[in-house]
């Protein structure tokens, strides 16, 4: 599937451009372009080094030779002179030798110091180059520092930035969470208004609802009695606390039945 395959080649190109451009740091970038200037500058300047080095071994050559020549030169004239024309025509042979030998060195010479003057003339625009570059590769770098700085400052003033948005998604988060506590404590408040939560603090150890419920009867029950003994006493004027409550009631009932003399006492039995 062609169509398929151009597809995920576009979406992969795109998501590594992506992820190269976030990673990409104008200043570094700019900084390595300068060190491989400076890297061929330094090429430059050792290839003209090398020429120099070739150039002074060949003029040594050439010395060599010059001095080669006037030796073969001084032993052919000492050969005719000894009558020896077969050496003298030897020596002149190998001085022709020499002569050409020298002749090609100066034309390897030449070569030589033209492509040293073509790597000097490229080692002065390079030299040149670079340092317009490197001019202005820091003024582009301060103006980077300075717009990051201003983008930061921005981001940081309305809340735009990663780090922003990570505390105003914390923030978020604490309000909901204080939202959703008081939302428990007044629904608890509710609860315990209403009765629903039982209290467990007035069950004595091993009580359960139905023994409560008959604890509080009694209970009822003695506050009745109370109140009954209590309202007598009242009625009557003259307080019964030592009798118990039902004996208390007895005694009301029997007075009650008796006739009362002129003085308000009772008569005596016959």
């Amino acid at each position: 599937m062609p169509g398929l395959k151009g597809r995920l080649s576009t979406v992969v190109k795109s998501k590594i451009s992506k992820q190269l451009d976030r990673a990409e740091n104008p200043s570094e970038t700019l900084d390595y372009a300068y060190g491989r200037q400076l890297e061929n500058l330094q090429n430059v300047k050792k290839g003209i080094a090398d020429i120099a080095t070739a150039k002074k071994r060949l003029a040594l050559q050439q010395q060599q030779l010059g001095e080669q020549r006037v030796k073969l030169d001084a032993q052919a004239r000492e050969a005719i002179s000894a009558g020896r024309e077969d050496l003298a025509r030897a020596a002149l042979e190998r001085k022709q030798l020499a002569v050409q030998e020298a002749g090609s060195l100066d034309q390897q010479i030449a070569q030589l110091e033209s492509e040293q003057e073509k790597l000097i003339e490229s080692e002065k625009q390079l030299q040149a180059k670079t340092e317009q570059f490197r001019a202005k590769k820091e003024v582009i770098k301060a103006q980077y520092s300075a717009a990051e700085a201003q983008v930061q400052v921005s981001e940081a003033a309305t809340g735009v930035g990663d780090s922003m948005a990570d505390v105003g998604m914390a923030m978020q988060r604490a309000l909901e969470k204080t939202e959703t506590m008081k939302a428990r404590a007044e629904a608890v408040d509710e609860l315990q208004a209403a009765g629903t939560f039982e209290d467990l603090t007035a069950l004595g150890p091993g009580q359960d609802d139905v023994d409560r419920q008959l604890d509080e009867l009694g209970a009822k029950s003695a506050v009745d009695d109370e109140f009954v003994r209590l309202k007598a006493e009242v009625q009557a004027g003259s307080p019964q606390s030592a009798l118990p409550a039902g004996d208390s009631g007895r005694a009301d009932h029997a007075e009650a039945q008796q006739p009362a003399g002129d003085d308000g006492e009772a008569p005596p039995h016959g």
